[in-house]
């Protein structure tokens, strides 16, 4: 491409000109990038597609300009706009920053964003020029988890911070649908609104743009097919996509249950090796994610069945096989998210008497809160609440944490106390 075409190509990204769309503003991740931009490493942004990352990065930047940043001295460059489709080289990379300087003349440091940048097969090296030579801020976003293990491990050691960018979070959701809780007052005062938008949340989930449409069903079966497709099924040359996509369908269908990858072969029909190998690209791909059982003993948690979430509610829903049960596991999917988006070491717990917690938390060497999620609170209490008590014991903690319905109070145990809370309560502490 030359110079002319693809200043108008960036001239439709970016703030020297016009003011595109931003979206409804995700402060927690705005504050989050603030605060990794005063190192002086890149940002590395990641997470599922269509999650929000690409509106995020617009959204710092204009957070910049708003602070007195010029305008000039922001590039942001979205590597899957089909004008560049064909073009997508390490030469269309350099030739991008060298039309921006020459047009735009940066007077300072320019803050460089670039979009889906694993699209470009050898951008690393381009990343790592302009960082050792100090010549900008730099900003990346991906689609894929093997930017941190792989790419990011091998050529950007030490020079990367990494945020990952999930769904919109309840409180987010909430924001999106116009209701914003400030605190306590207005928390109790829109508690029905709240219990209606959390049954929307849990049905339809957070992709951003799934929550803003009418076209729900729609949205979020093109999602997975692109996740399969192009996450997946191409970046990995896949050739068996229909064993895969069912492989997809088969842990989004069975999201909160533990298994095991020769259990799934059995299913399925295909070696287990293969099994394990699509499941870690569709990890990588951020549609799942996969516990580990709590043990001191790291081969107990190797060898012990994973329990399998899904990134969103929604697209579980629309693609998975629905019980009537599924409600419970629903809730549990959605407290798996809010405790990787507030950063939580997490793991499930089962003892040898098969007893299970849902979830443990681990701070440093030692476990500090134990959360059972228990949505039908007369049919499960007993035996959730004996197991969530045994676990305490075991674990030496007083207090523990059992995430319900719309049931809420607090119990003693001899010296323990469980605190029973409702999940729109918990979501938004």
């Amino acid at each position: 491409m030359n110079k002319e075409r693809i200043f108008e190509v960036l001239g439709d990204w970016n703030f020297w000109r016009r003011k595109p769309e931003i979206g409804v503003i995700r402060e927690y991740y705005l504050q989050k990038f603030a605060s990794a931009l005063k190192s002086d490493m890149v940002l590395a942004i990641v997470g599922v597609r269509r999650a929000g990352k690409s509106t995020l990065m617009r959204q710092y930047a204009k957070r910049l300009i708003e602070n007195d940043v010029d305008k000039k001295n922001t590039l942001f460059v979205n590597f899957e706009d089909p004008r560049f489709s064909g073009n997508l080289s390490l030469d269309l990379m350099q030739g991008i920053y060298e039309t921006y300087l020459e047009y735009l003349k940066p007077d300072t440091k320019p803050y460089v964003f670039l979009d889906e940048v694993q699209n470009i097969k050898g951008w690393e090296r381009f990343v790592r020029g302009l960082h050792e030579r100090k010549a900008a801020k730099i900003i990346i976003s991906g689609s894929s988890a093997s930017l941190l293990s792989r790419e990011f491990g091998t050529v950007l050691t030490g020079r990367c911070l990494i945020i990952d960018v999930l769904p919109l979070s309840f409180t987010e959701f909430l924001r999106f649908n116009n209701l914003i809780i400030e605190d306590r007052v207005s928390l109790l005062t829109n508690k029905v609104k709240i219990r209606g938008l959390l049954m929307d949340y849990l049905e339809w989930g957070g992709f951003p743009d799934v929550v803003l449409s009418v076209n729900k069903k729609e949205i979020l079966l093109r999602y997975f097919e692109d996740i399969i497709l192009r996450d997946v099924a191409i970046r990995h040359n896949i050739r068996n996509i229909e064993k895969l996509r069912s492989l997809g369908v088969y842990y989004i269908t069975n999201i909160s249950s533990p298994t095991t990858y020769n259990r799934v072969r059995k299913f399925l029909s295909l070696p287990v090796d293969t099994v394990e190998r699509f499941s870690s690209y569709l990890m990588e791909a951020y549609l799942l994610f996969f516990l580990k059982r709590f043990s001191y003993s790291l081969k107990v948690q190797e060898k012990s069945p994973r329990k399998v979430y899904s990134i969103d509610n929604g697209l579980r829903n629309v693609v998975g096989f629905r019980f009537s049960e599924d409600i419970g596991k629903l809730a549990e999917n959605i407290v798996f998210l809010e405790l990787k988006n507030r950063n939580r070491e997490v793991y499930y717990f089962r003892d040898n008497s098969q007893k299970e917690v849902d979830f443990v938390i681990k701070e440093g060497m030692k476990v500090s809160e134990l959360i059972q999620v228990v949505w039908d609170v007369e049919t499960a209490e007993k035996r959730e609440v004996t197991a969530l008590l045994k676990a305490m014991e075991g674990f030496g903690l007083k207090q523990g944490i059992v995430i319900t319905e719309d049931y809420e109070t607090e119990k003693a145990f001899d010296d323990k106390r469980i605190n029973f809370i409702p999940l729109w309560k918990w979501l938004l502490t």
